[in-house]
C-alpha cells in the first residue's frame, strides 16, 4: 500500500510521531498493510459510501480504506498525537479524509458525513461493546449506518454471532441478530498487533435489515434482554422477577415456560416478551 499512497511504512510512522500504544486508550495497532486491506474489502464496496472510522491510531486502516476506493473517510481519534499522522494521510488523498479529535461516546458523526455509510473501525478494547449496542439501539430504525465491520476481541465477536443454547449467546447476539445479518469475517492472531494482546481478535461484519426480524420495542426488549442474561444460570421467573410482580403470566402469555432460562431462548422469543411487557 506504500506503493499507492506514497506514504511510509506504519513503524516509521509511529517511531517519528511518537506514537507508542497507551493501554489506558485500550491501543492495540494493526500494522500489515494487507491485513487492513483485507478488513476494508470485507466492509463491502466503498466507492460510493462515506466511511466512520473510530480509533484510527496512527492510520492504518484508514489508508487501506482510502486505496480501496472509500468516497470520504471521517476518522474519530481521541488521542491528539496522532493527529499529525493523520494530517499525512489527508494530504496524500487531498479532500477524502477528515480526521477530528474527540470521543466517539460524544460526538454525532452524521454531521460530517454523507449517506450511505459504513462504520470500519479496529476499536479500541475499552469502548467497543458500548459503542456496538448504541450503534444497534437508536432512537429510531433503520440507523445512520448501512453496515459495521468491526474488530473486537474473539470472545466479543462470537458473543454477536452465537446461537441460543451456547454459553456465548447473550444480550449482544441477541440486539445483533433482531436487526441485522452478523458474521465473523476474519480471525487474527494476537502476534498481528503492536503491541499484541493477551487475546486473538476477530472481524465481524454485521448488514442492517431495513426493518427488525420480529417486531418489539427497542427499549423494552433491552430491558428484558439485559435482565435475563444478568442472571442467566436462572429460571426466567427469577431473573425476571424484577420487571413485573407476574412475571409468570407474562411469561405463559408469549407462550414461554418460566422455568426455561435466558440462554434457551430465541431472538423471536425475547421479541414476543418485549411485545407483552408493552401491551401490559
Amino acid at each position: 500500500m506504500s506503493a499507492i499512497d506514497g506514504l511510509p511504512p506504519l513503524r516509521e510512522v509511529i517511531r517519528a510521531h511518537g506514537l507508542e500504544a497507551r493501554k489506558s486508550l485500550g491501543q492495540n495497532f494493526l500494522l500489515d498493510l494487507n491485513l487492513t486491506a483485507r478488513i476494508a474489502r470485507a466492509a463491502g464496496p466503498l466507492e460510493d459510501c462515506d466511511i466512520l472510522e473510530v480509533g484510527p491510531g496512527p492510520g492504518g486502516l484508514t489508508r487501506a480504506l482510502l486505496a480501496e476506493g472509500a468516497r470520504h473517510v471521517l476518522a474519530v481519534e481521541k488521542d491528539p498525537r496522532c493527529l499529525p499522522a493523520l494530517a499525512q494521510i489527508a494530504a496524500a488523498w487531498p479532500g477524502r479524509l477528515t480526521a477530528i479529535e474527540g470521543d466517539a461516546l460524544t460526538i454525532d458523526p452524521r454531521d460530517h458525513l454523507t449517506p450511505p455509510i459504513r462504520i470500519v473501525a479496529n476499536l479500541p478494547y475499552n469502548v467497543g461493546t458500548e459503542l456496538l449496542v448504541r450503534w444497534l439501539t437508536p432512537p429510531q430504525w433503520p440507523p445512520f449506518w448501512r453496515s459495521l465491520t468491526l474488530m473486537f476481541q474473539r470472545e466479543v465477536a462470537e458473543r454477536i454471532v452465537a446461537q441460543p443454547g451456547t454459553k456465548a449467546y447473550g444480550r449482544l447476539a441477541v440486539l445483533a441478530q433482531w436487526r441485522t445479518q452478523a458474521r465473523i469475517a476474519l480471525r487474527l492472531p494476537p502476534e498481528a498487533f503492536t503491541p499484541a494482546p493477551k487475546v486473538s481478535s476477530a472481524v465481524v461484519h454485521l448488514d442492517r435489515l431495513d426493518a427488525p426480524r420480529f417486531p418489539a420495542d427497542a427499549t423494552v426488549l433491552s430491558k428484558v434482554v439485559a435482565a435475563a442474561f444478568n442472571q442467566r444460570r436462572k429460571m426466567l421467573r427469577a431473573s425476571l422477577r424484577g420487571l413485573a410482580p407476574d412475571i409468570e403470566r407474562h411469561l405463559r402469555a408469549a407462550d414461554i415456560d418460566p422455568t426455561r432460562r435466558a440462554e434457551e431462548l430465541s431472538v423471536a422469543q425475547f421479541c414476543a416478551l418485549a411485545r407483552e411487557f408493552a401491551d401490559g
